[in-house]
């Protein structure tokens, strides 16, 4: 590679699986908790840095998240049956979709500089009902109350084609994740009926939308995705995130199985907290599914607040080190 690409361009083509990149992507997807930051901010972090700052002064690849609020203003949750969500049916999915006229202006000018990736993100089909109904009670609803739960998932499927079609209005996405969190340490928190039954149809529902842009989706599974893989591919979904170490995900087989998906994060977050020793150890565990292509490392959930800020920017470098070892070395032989 004989010269240095933009970062908008690197990260597409990086996500493609396309060889030839200076180095993989140096990118966060999570942002950090607002303890970590504190924190950070008590040991030499400007106090008046925002979160494209805080990755710029990091030495991060940037990119800007335009995540869309599903309420229009407060709601007392959970609900529990037909008649409270009827209640708050006013406070639900703005329309047309709340947009943040800075952020855009903001977007479009790293957007064609190359400067920055943007991206997409809605709340899911097994999250948004999870809100509403409180954990315990939205489990039951696949068999005490399916017709609400149907209810619930269709239009919020329309609220999301709304979001995804204003946003493709405004910018050009580089992909959209929706926040889902369906699974734990042991896998999925449904079953493959259940997600064909339920969640499927909003799913193709959002991908009529994807599709004639070129638009990936990906899914912040939360766990071990594994059983997940195969139903998500079926509805069009390109790839998972953030592959959480100590739920036991294993890139490796993971790569293996599905050649064809793009997987982001598996950076096991706890090794931040052993130390940098620890850290680089990680990256070398990873360094051989980097080089395979389609896996974008980086932190597998935010950053421990007791992470101190010079074991953090150590960190970055040795994410650039292996970025660029990843790249220049190609496949293992």
């Amino acid at each position: 590679m004989d010269r240095t690409l933009p970062a908008r361009e690197r990260f597409r083509r990086a996500l493609a699986g396309e060889p030839g990149l200076d180095r993989l992507p140096v990118w966060e997807w999570a942002t950090w908790w607002s303890l970590t930051l504190d924190a950070w901010r008590a040991q030499g972090l400007p106090a008046d840095a925002d979160g494209p700052e805080v990755k710029r002064r990091f030495g991060l690849d940037l990119d800007l998240q335009w995540w869309f609020p599903s309420f229009g203003a407060s709601v007392e949750l959970p609900i529990e049956d037909e008649r409270g969500y009827e209640a708050i049916q006013p406070a639900l999915h703005p329309d047309p979709p709340w947009i943040d006229p800075a952020f855009v202006r903001r977007a479009a000018i790293e957007e064609a500089a190359g400067t920055a990736v943007v991206w997409v993100t809605v709340e899911g089909f097994f999250w948004w009902p999870r809100v509403l109904l409180g954990i315990e009670r939205h489990l039951y609803a696949f068999y005490d109350q399916p017709s609400l739960l149907r209810r619930i998932i269709a239009e919020h499927a329309e609220f999301a084609v709304r979001c995804l079609r204003a946003a493709c209005r405004a910018l050009r996405p580089d992909f959209v994740t929706l926040a889902e969190d369906m699974s734990y340490n042991h896998g999925p928190m449904l079953s493959r009926r259940q997600f064909e039954e339920f969640l499927a149809p909003a799913y193709r529902r959002v991908m009529e939308v994807l599709r004639p842009h070129g638009i990936p989706l990906l899914v912040d599974t939360d766990g071990e995705p594994t059983l997940l893989l195969p139903w998500l591919k079926e509805v069009g979904v390109a790839g998972v995130l953030p592959l959480e170490r100590q739920a036991g995900c294993d890139i490796d087989r993971l790569q293996a199985e599905h050649p064809d998906l793009v997987f982001v994060g598996h950076f096991d977050k706890m090794a931040l907290r052993r130390g940098l020793r620890d850290a680089e150890e990680e990256f070398r565990r990873l360094l051989p599914a980097m080089r395979r292509g389609r896996f974008l490392p980086s932190m597998d959930h935010q950053t421990p607040p007791d992470v101190d800020l010079e074991t953090y920017r150590g960190y970055v470098e040795l994410f650039r080190e292996y970025a660029t070892k990843a790249a220049a070395d190609g496949p293992p032989g």
